[in-house]
Parts: structure tokens; sequence; C-alpha cells
């Protein structure tokens, strides 16, 4: 009797401790980027990128499938992809580090930083992105806005099109992590 109390305390205790050091997935995401040029304002969006985040040591590493954003116009689309980021050759964009000024206990909307590895077009930068973290019941919900300047990647911009496409885009990446 007394070995199965002891069983049982150890395991809700373990219990605990899980709670407050959690592995989460995307359960939804959203990433648009937006190039505000002399000519023309160049938006997509894409809802196909995938991560995980591990809220006892920080560590966060997102996906995102370049041919998943999608363009107001269909040639738009093609350029990105055949042109700019040459998607077949760089399929996806990944980032890769550590979430600082999260704490797991605290209720309502922090206020945060990830230090890591961008890669975008098969360049790799390492970068600090501001962002938040919201507890939504057992969900975390992250936001983040940041630039990055496409000279940084090795996308080049044909002369021609300097007025049409912007040096530096903004990105906005909206996560819904949900517990393992």
């Amino acid at each position: 009797m007394y070995n199965k109390i002891i069983l049982v305390v150890f395991g809700l205790g373990c219990l605990g401790l899980n709670a407050n050091a959690q592995k989460y997935s995307t359960e939804q995401t959203f990433v648009s980027f937006f190039s505000d040029a002399a000519i023309e304002d160049i938006t997509a969006e894409n809802k196909k990128a995938a991560g995980v985040f591990n809220s006892a040591t920080g560590d966060i590493a997102f996906s995102v499938p370049i041919k998943e954003y999608q363009f107001e116009k269909s040639l738009m689309k093609e350029h990105f992809n055949e042109k700019y980021l040459e998607t077949e050759k760089y399929p996806k964009s990944t980032f890769q580090g550590k979430v600082s000024g999260y704490d797991p206990n605290a209720t309502g909307t922090q206020t945060v930083s990830s230090k890591g590895k961008l890669t975008i077009h098969g360049e790799t930068k390492e970068v600090e992105i501001p962002g938040t973290i919201e507890k939504q019941g057992n969900k975390l919900l992250m936001k983040s806005k940041f630039i990055v300047k496409l000279e940084d990647y090795n996308i080049a911009i044909p002369q021609l099109l300097w007025q049409n496409i912007a040096e530096q885009v903004e990105v906005t990446a909206d996560f819904t992590f949900k517990p393992q």
C-alpha cells in the first residue's frame, strides 16, 4: 500500500513538471510578406508552414515551403518561384534558434525575441527576431514581424525590375502551437 501511494505521488509530481516543461507543435500557421515598391506593392501569404517549440529549453524551429505562397496574380507567383527564390533548387525557408524572454508560468502577452539561423534561398544568416507569445488555454500564440533584406540572402533583382520589387520585405509570422 505504501509503495502505491509513493507511486501515485511521484506520478502526480511528474505531471506537474510536464505541464511547465511542454513541447508544442504548430496547429495553425500564417506567414506573409509585403514588398513596398515604387510601381507595385506585392503581398503573398502561406498557411503551410510547420514548427516546434520547447517551452523548457526555448528551442524553436520552423520550416516554410516556398511554393505554397499565394499571390494576387499568378504571374507574380511564377516569377517569385522561378526567377527570385528558385524553389526547385531551394524549396523551403527555415529558422532554428532559441526564444528568450518567455516565462511558461506567466499569463498574458509576453514580449520575446528569438535568436538563431534563418535560411532563405540557400543562404543562412544569424538573426534576432522580435515577437510575442500569448497563452490561450493550453495553446500558445506566437506573433512576429521583421524585415528581410533580399541581398542578405543572395536574391537578385533584375535591373529592369528595380522599381517593381523592394530591396527588403516585411515578414509577418503568426503561429498557433498546441501541446504535443
